[in-house]
């Protein structure tokens, strides 16, 4: 079964994240407090445990959850093998919608700098929020299809 391992939210961009217990997402925005959250695409970005592990198999074991920059860690889901507009529930009411996979790392990565490579630009998904709700650490995750066009 596939769950949230870690929510985890940034005051400002270009600032590590910070693990919360639950977090409030936004109708067509984001997590609430989270400086990635708007009107666009990439209201929420998720990253898996087992990506995680890749990178740690790479040069360092002090990675942990929000490291990439993710607002969600998931465990037991191959994220990056979803196609595009997959829907996924988070807990009881909670629907966002997959818009992009992967994403181009910045030359000023600091995951890069730190493991000679950033898992996000293969391996992270990014979605937009369909229906808000609160997301807890533990809740599961379910895949839902995808919206008729």
């Amino acid at each position: 079964m596939a769950t949230v391992l870690s929510i985890n939210i940034s005051e400002k961009k270009g600032t590590p994240k910070t693990t919360i217990e639950a977090g409030t997402l936004v109708e067509d925005f984001g997590f609430a407090g989270d400086a990635h959250a708007g009107k666009w695409h990439r209201q929420v970005s998720l990253l898996a445990k087992e990506s995680i592990e890749k990178a740690q198999g790479m040069r360092t074991d002090g990675l942990c959850h929000g490291m990439f920059a993710e607002n969600i860690t998931t465990e037991g889901i191959v994220l990056h093998t979803l196609p595009v507009g997959t829907r996924l529930q988070i807990g009881d009411t909670a629907v966002i919608e997959i818009s992009q996979i992967g994403k181009e790392c910045h030359d000023g990565c600091a995951i890069r700098q730190l493991v000679g490579q950033c898992i996000m630009p293969k391996e992270g998904v990014f979605a937009r929020v369909i229906t808000g709700g609160t997301v807890r650490q533990g809740d599961p995750i379910i895949v839902c299809g995808s919206e008729e066009k």
